[in-house]
């Protein structure tokens, strides 16, 4: 603790101005980051994902999302998103705990994605890694400080990002082609450049080669945290 001496009470609350100053600057300085994984449908974000957790050089936590749309064959509640009901989106609305939320009308209903303030992020202890949309980094922005959301966005050719959005769907028990196409033509317009622009996106990954774009990514994660 430091103790501030003085006989002049401007001095003292100039230097004890000057000290808070000095403690926040080192605070934010230690804080960690939320490294933010977003682009369109199909283009490896979940694959990107899943290596940048595994990367021992990084030591990234994993922050995962809600949703109430039905899971899929393949993933398991808790990891890739945490499966809730209607009711449940409703009693986490109620008590204040979601962060930022976003629906989607599908031909299945309305499918809510949202985050929630469950004691999953504490920026002291570590950087975390997560997936969402240019309207769920936007609002992550407000809720958390642009010097501690980092966007990450992946980008992958129209015509690549399409033949494999429905080489995955034919790997459901059920595919839903109807609702890919639609996904598939949404995406377009909500990360249409105007969006990107408007939400501060300046640095793009291409993912046409898998290892070389996470190679691309880890570094600049890697430059990040010595900041």
């Amino acid at each position: 603790m430091r103790i501030l001496f003085c006989d002049d009470d401007s001095k003292i609350l100039a230097q004890l101005q000057k000290y808070v100053c000095e403690y926040f600057e080192k605070g934010i300085h230690k804080m960690g980051k939320i490294f933010y994984i977003m682009g369109k449908s199909a283009t490896g974000k979940d694959t990107i994902y899943e290596e940048l957790l595994e990367h021992r050089g990084l030591g990234l936590r994993p922050l995962i999302m809600y949703t109430t749309r039905p899971i899929r064959a393949g993933e398991t509640d808790g990891v890739q998103y945490h499966f809730v009901t209607e009711e449940q989106l409703k009693a986490l609305e109620h008590a204040g705990k979601v962060i930022e939320l976003r629906t989607y009308q599908t031909v299945y209903g309305p499918w809510h994605y949202f985050t929630v303030d469950d004691g999953q992020i504490n920026l002291e202890k570590g950087n975390y890694l997560y997936i969402g949309t240019l309207e769920s980094y936007e609002q992550m922005v407000r809720y958390y400080g642009k010097e501690v959301v980092v966007p990450i966005y992946v980008e992958v050719e129209t015509g690549e990002r399409l033949t494999r959005a429905v080489n995955r769907e034919r790997q459901q028990e059920n595919p839903k082609y109807t609702e890919l196409c639609r996904r598939f033509l949404a995406d377009e317009e909500d990360f249409c450049e105007e969006n990107i622009k408007k939400a501060g996106i300046k640095k793009r990954y291409e993912n046409n080669s898998l290892e070389r774009c996470i190679e691309e990514i880890v570094e600049d994660i890697r430059d990040f945290m010595v900041l």
